[in-house]
């Protein structure tokens, strides 16, 4: 009985041939789309010179037509925590980041005197230094809001008052060092808003403070503007 013969190599499906000109069209396709997200406009001024017999302008800046994507709350972020870190204790702060928002939270039991709303010296030293990142950003429109906020206030103060004093204490300590009033916007909340609600001394006393939150708003515009420079 005669042996089937072996292939030896075994013939292409159709369709991988198809596929594989599909493929080799969208890469071919995406590196044309990446080569025009640039534009040289010296380039472009003198290809249309050609056309309009005009005198082409020296002009060498690269505009890039997709605009990058915007760090500045993490960058932020990080700024504020190197700059604290330096002065205060790991657990006189906290640092979030939501979104396009920070939110900087200052310990009360480390930032202000014992039951009252005077700064100590490491909170103003702290404060003087978060000012300067804050003015580093005056170019973009920001949006700060000050709040307070208490746990147990001494005997006879009203929680309310005291959220509310520490509050603009710090906000005034801002300002006096550089940050645009119109840019800062102060609440007392009181003991309306924990961060714990169990009935332990070391988590209710990180209840006692005042949230620094920056809000940095950067259009594509000023995405566009600040690539250009």
């Amino acid at each position: 009985m005669p042996r089937k013969k072996k292939e030896e190599c075994p013939s292409v499906p159709a369709w991988l041939i198809s596929f594989s000109d599909l493929m080799s069209l969208l890469l071919t396709f995406f590196i044309l789309l990446y080569s025009m997200s640039v534009l040289d406009i010296k380039k472009l001024m003198k290809f249309l010179w050609y056309f309009q017999g005009e005198k082409v302008l020296q002009y060498t800046k690269t505009v890039s037509l997709l605009p990058p994507i915007s760090m500045l709350p993490r960058d932020m972020a990080l700024t504020l925590k190197e700059r604290i870190s330096r002065i205060l204790p790991m657990h006189a702060y906290q640092i979030a980041v939501i979104e396009d928002y920070v939110i900087l939270r200052l310990f009360n039991d480390v930032v202000f005197e014992r039951g009252s709303a005077q700064l100590s010296e490491d909170a103003k030293k702290a404060l003087k230094s978060i000012a300067k990142a804050l003015k580093a950003l005056s170019k973009n429109e920001i949006e700060i809001r000050v709040e307070g906020h208490t746990d147990i206030s001494p005997e006879g103060v009203d929680p309310w008052e005291l959220s509310v004093k520490r509050a603009v204490a710090v906000a005034e300590y801002l300002i006096k060092n550089g940050v645009d009033p119109k840019k800062i916007s102060v609440t007392g909340y009181g003991n309306t808003k924990p961060l714990f609600t169990w009935n332990n001394p070391l988590l209710r006393r990180r209840n006692d403070r005042v949230e620094i939150i920056i809000k940095v708003k950067t259009t594509r515009k000023d995405l566009l503007q600040q690539k250009s420079k």
